[in-house]
């Protein structure tokens, strides 16, 4: 039988992800929710880019959300910007009796240490209330920087450090919130953006390398962070918008897990507008990005993963990616004991959809 899911949001991994859920016949869907008014009324599969035609059209409550008594809701809604709002969403899911698997609130993929005591305790009495689970996840922070590395240095008699990075180019990324707004893209490199505030990439991907240290056994010291931001040297413009000249457009950044003076597991990203800039910067290992995993130790370990689609480039790829992780570990987290679950409680075994009939790409 199969599994009754909700949906909530449609941005770029909400949308991949209800066309994973429509497309798959392990969920049945029962509602999706927005939070644009134009979108409501609007059939899912128009909402998830598809031909499909479902007879379920977006609502704009949780609480019509919750009445069509889903099994497990799929959360993408924004977090980066709303975590507030994101995380009461999550309460109110899990109090209901609703497992929740999403992308957002990003700090509880592993909020120990990250978030103030009392925030994860409402999570957990959410989850008590309901006798339901929470999974959050993504690619970065998410599976490139948990699950893939988790699995190289299970192989390594020692490890001296771990380090993930994201290197690519944002250019055909059209998320303009997240490039002007969180990132700071175009903007003058004398205005700090989100992201950069001080305490934010650490608060971001904290998490990440807080459950890297617990899947090695590592206590940390502490967690630094550092950046260096590059002005475009003419305007140009991109599928998020414009770049004027001298406005933000590359982006490298380090948070560091340390053990005394030493990083031992490192998150660094390099991210860039266009090929040309900063070329004394990592360039990924194929096409526009790739996601590297660098293990020091017995053996060693130098590991690109470079996401490709026959329906886009590789940040499209990318947020498939993301999304697929979510959507696939469904079955796990419904069978998951109550509470916050992460990616070193979860097992490895998800369910992608199979081709049974191979499509030649176009």
């Amino acid at each position: 039988m199969p599994v009754r899911v909700a949906h909530v949001g449609t941005g770029n991994a909400g949308r991949l992800a209800l066309a994973g859920l429509i497309g798959s016949p392990d969920y049945e869907l029962t509602a999706v929710c927005v939070s644009t008014p134009e979108k409501v009324g609007v059939d899912a599969g128009a909402l998830a880019g598809l031909d499909t035609v479902t007879g379920i059209t977006a609502v704009g409550d949780l609480d019509a959300l919750l009445a069509t008594a889903p099994d497990c809701v799929v959360y993408c809604a924004m977090g980066d910007t709303r975590l507030k709002e994101a995380m009461a969403d999550c309460c109110r899911i899990l109090a209901a009796g609703v497992d929740v698997v999403g992308t957002a609130p990003g700090m509880l993929q592993y909020p120990w240490q990250a978030l103030p005591p009392k925030y994860i305790e409402k999570v957990e009495e959410a989850a008590r209330e309901g006798n339901s689970s929470l999974f959050v996840t993504g690619v970065d922070p998410g599976f490139a920087n948990d699950l893939l590395p988790l699995a190289l240095t299970g192989t390594c008699q020692t490890v001296e450090q771990v380090r993930c990075m994201e290197i690519a180019d944002y250019a055909t990324y059209d998320g303009a919130i997240v490039m002007f707004d969180v990132m700071g893209f175009g903007k003058p490199l004398d205005e700090v953006p989100m992201l950069l505030q001080p305490g934010v990439l650490s608060l971001a991907w904290g998490p990440a390398i807080r459950q890297l240290a617990a899947g090695l056994g590592i206590t940390l010291d502490a967690i630094t962070e550092e950046c260096e931001r590059f002005p475009a040297p003419e305007a140009f413009d991109i599928a998020a918008g414009h770049i004027p000249a001298g406005g933000l457009a590359a982006l490298r950044f380090e948070i560091r897990g340390m053990v005394g003076d030493r990083p031992v597991i490192v998150i660094e990203h390099v991210t860039r507008l266009r090929e040309d800039l900063r070329p004394d910067w990592p360039y990924p290992a194929s096409g526009g990005g790739s996601y590297r995993i660098e293990i020091t130790g017995e053996p060693s370990y130098s590991v690109d993963i470079c996401p490709t689609s026959r329906k886009g480039d590789h940040n499209h790829a990318a947020i498939v990616a993301a999304a697929g992780r979510v959507v696939n570990s469904i079955p796990a987290v419904i069978a998951a004991p109550p509470g916050i679950r992460t990616t070193l409680d979860l097992p490895l075994i998800t369910r992608p959809g199979l081709v049974t009939e191979f499509v030649p790409a176009q």
